[in-house]
């Protein structure tokens, strides 16, 4: 799994490493500058990052929403989607857009999975 969001000049460091750590627990964080702020990239071999992230989507009972997105976010063997930075800095689960619909911009998370609808399955289970 992979983790990238860019940190902007009015942004700490420390809150967009909150962020993911939020949403995906603990990751290994590198911190790159740009010519304007820099990009944090995360990324996780481990199961324990998609075990909290799904957690999350139980517990925001949003797994149905979860579930379509992911299906539509699906390229081969890899999921790319987006989530809103300033939601995982609280605690939660809102995808979004690339550009846009956070302010901020988001977070864009890569998962690799041989088997990607199994891991959605897994993840966001169909609701009754």
């Amino acid at each position: 799994m992979l983790v990238e969001a860019e940190i902007n000049p009015t942004e700490t460091e420390e809150k967009v490493k909150t962020a993911v750590a939020n949403m995906f627990g603990d990751m290994l964080i590198n911190v790159k500058p740009l010519q304007v702020g820099s990009v944090l990239v995360a990324e996780s071999k481990s199961r324990g990052a998609i075990e909290n992230f799904g957690a999350i989507l139980r517990r925001d009972r949003v797994r149905a929403a979860a579930r379509k997105i992911l299906n539509k976010a699906v390229r081969g063997d890899t999921i790319g989607f987006f989530l809103n930075k300033q939601a995982a800095f609280a605690g939660h689960a809102s995808f979004s857009e690339e550009t846009g619909e956070s302010p901020l911009g988001p977070l864009k998370v890569t998962i690799k999975t041989e088997n990607p609808r199994e891991l959605i399955d897994w993840l966001a289970p169909r609701t009754a």
